[in-house]
């Protein structure tokens, strides 16, 4: 689980652990992903890394094979934001949200593959977006990140491909808005209403309301899936 220190990857280590799962959390803020494992306690592992950093990603699954003998699910949860006019976003700044957004996904779906293409199974799964699909610039403009969640739904589709004969399951989750650091808890009313306005069910989403997804994916029950992108939004991209 990358991006493991708050938010999503926090919780979903959370939910993998409590369903049996042997656990390897990873993150860049030592104190909040170690402080998670020792919360969990047995059958889970704090790994601190900058993806970003070359070899991090073969890093971190010889990590996870060396503490629990294999791999049988990755998940790319590990990204982050920013927001501005277009014209104003930097090319420094596109590329740094690129190099995590996407290049540090592709390279750890390409060590995970290193694991798991000798077992002949297991189970990715890609942490996307609904500004993967559709534009929230009329709030949040934002094109490198935009242009990232894009990415990774496409990555996710030729990875499925290419791997799925040989026994990789490649898929993604593409999330509406959640309670998470990434959002601000949700605290601000003025965008809790925002959201409410532009989602069908009218509400923000609960966090517990991605576990379902993530477990599908991960699960034998999804195992005639495969490059698909699971978007979990409340009904944000139908309207």
């Amino acid at each position: 689980m990358t991006g493991a220190s708050s938010g999503l990857g926090a919780h979903f280590a959370r939910m993998l652990h409590s369903r049996g799962m042997r656990v390897v959390m990873a993150a860049r803020r030592r104190e909040l992903v170690e402080s998670l494992a020792g919360e969990l306690g047995e059958n889970a592992v704090a790994v601190t890394i900058d993806l970003t950093e070359s070899g991090a990603a073969t890093a971190l699954v010889e990590r996870a094979v060396g503490a629990f003998g294999k791999l049988d699910l990755m998940v790319n949860n590990a990204g982050t934001s920013a927001t501005g006019p277009a014209e104003a976003e930097t090319p420094a700044r596109f590329e740094r949200l690129l190099k995590l957004n996407l290049s540090a996904v592709f390279e750890c779906c390409q060590a995970a593959a290193g694991a798991m293409l000798p077992a002949g199974k297991g189970s990715i799964v890609n942490i996307a977006s609904v500004s993967g699909f559709v534009s929230l610039s009329d709030r949040y403009p934002m094109a490198g990140y935009t242009a990232s969640k894009h990415a990774v739904v496409g990555l996710t589709r030729e990875l499925g491909a290419q791997w799925a004969p040989r026994g990789i399951r490649v898929n993604a989750i593409a999330p509406g808005f959640f309670p998470t650091e990434m959002t601000g808890q949700l605290q601000d009313q003025e965008q809790v209403s925002w959201i409410e306005r532009r989602t069908a069910i009218g509400r923000p989403g609960r966090i517990d309301e991605l576990d379902a997804a993530l477990v599908f994916l991960a699960a034998d029950g999804s195992s005639y899936v495969v490059g698909q992108t699971l978007v979990v939004d409340g009904g944000w991209t139908i309207l």
